[in-house]
């Protein structure tokens, strides 16, 4: 068998060209150092200074391979060798790599149970095993073990050997890249949740001054309206408790409703709602506080879901809910004038 290895005058960039299909389905020693590497195939660089760990057995299967890509100068590549499963559980446990790679011999170094327990420690460096196996049953169990590539060690080279490395290592990086994402947009769903809770406990807070300032100022409320909303955030306020559970579920669907659809289509039920609330005399003051009590309600449900389209969505349909009460009042008021 003829196996080309890279040298320090050729480097990785230089394999191009499409991917031999008899690499891609039985990696065909033969025709593997004919063809080059495609665009396609390596699409990511490996890091500049390669730390791979061998871990391998007294018939060191597949380490002339790995030691091969090491002989590369260009990739600057440092490679440490384990004979043990356990000296390589320790080293993981201390060291960082860009890559193992285990040479499998059943009677000495089982790869599959190294790989699971390399996994089991938390471990997500690209791994791949090397081994003279039946590949039709013992890559799938390496596979299920989490191992990146199986490589019989008759059937590769040195190229076939970098690009499975390449791809192992994009493997990771996707992965890595993926958690930050998550992390980064659960931290800040939770910003938007606070800053919706912190914005609703305000305008509360506007309301309940305002209901004090009149109190103190003239009997226009109600000693019934006196205590409305004076509880902490996130408990359900007076002014919600003495009206009907009916309408404030009701509310609660248009607003539900409002967040999908807007206002273009709930024209009418906007109308409909502010007549109910003008003929049943709740005041301004209180359907705010039923506003802010259905939402803040709404903004806990949301999970993991964003909460910032909710509140200004809600904001805007409590202003038009507003200016249909305004006018339902006004009406009544001038009805009134005219009958005196």
């Amino acid at each position: 068998m003829t196996t080309r290895v890279l040298t320090a005058g050729e480097p990785f960039s230089t394999f191009r060209g499409p991917l031999p299909s008899t690499i891609a389905q039985d990696m065909n020693p033969t025709t593997a150092h004919e063809s080059n590497l495609s665009d396609a195939a390596v699409r990511g660089p490996l890091p500049p200074r390669l730390r791979l760990l061998l871990v391998c057995g007294p018939r060191r299967v597949g380490a002339w391979q790995v030691e091969s890509l090491v002989a590369d100068r260009t990739r600057g590549a440092v490679l440490e060798v384990a004979t043990e499963a356990s000296a390589c559980l320790a080293r993981l446990r201390d060291e960082v790599f860009d890559a193992i790679f285990i040479g499998h011999e059943p009677d000495e170094l089982d790869a599959v149970e190294l790989t699971e327990a390399i996994r089991a420690s938390g471990c997500e460096d690209p791994l791949l095993v090397l081994h003279h196996e039946d590949p039709t049953t013992f890559a799938a169990a390496l596979c299920d073990a989490g191992v990146d590539a199986a490589l019989d060690v008759a059937a590769i080279s040195t190229e076939v050997l970098v690009w499975h490395l390449t791809r192992a290592s994009e493997r990771v990086q996707l992965i890595r890249e993926n958690r930050r994402h998550a992390e980064s947009q659960r931290q800040r769903l939770e910003l938007e949740h606070d800053e919706a809770n912190r914005l609703l406990d305000q305008q509360r807070t506007i309301l309940v001054d305002l209901e004090r300032a009149l109190v103190g100022s003239s009997d226009l409320l109600g000693a019934a309206q006196d205590d409305t909303a004076r509880q902490p955030s996130g408990a359900a306020s007076n002014g919600l408790n003495n009206l009907p559970a009916e309408l404030v579920d009701h509310y609660g669907e248009l607003v539900r409703a409002y967040v999908v659809m807007g206002s273009g289509n709930l024209a009418t039920e906007m109308r409909q709602l502010a007549e109910l609330l003008v003929a049943a005399g709740v005041s301004s003051h209180e359907a705010m506080m039923m506003h802010l009590d259905v939402v803040q309600r709404l903004v806990r449900g949301r999970g993991s879901r964003s909460a910032r389209h909710l509140v200004s969505r809600a904001e805007l349909l409590i202003l038009e809910i507003m200016v249909h009460l305004v006018e339902g009042y006004r009406s009544r008021l001038a009805s009134r004038d005219e009958r005196l």
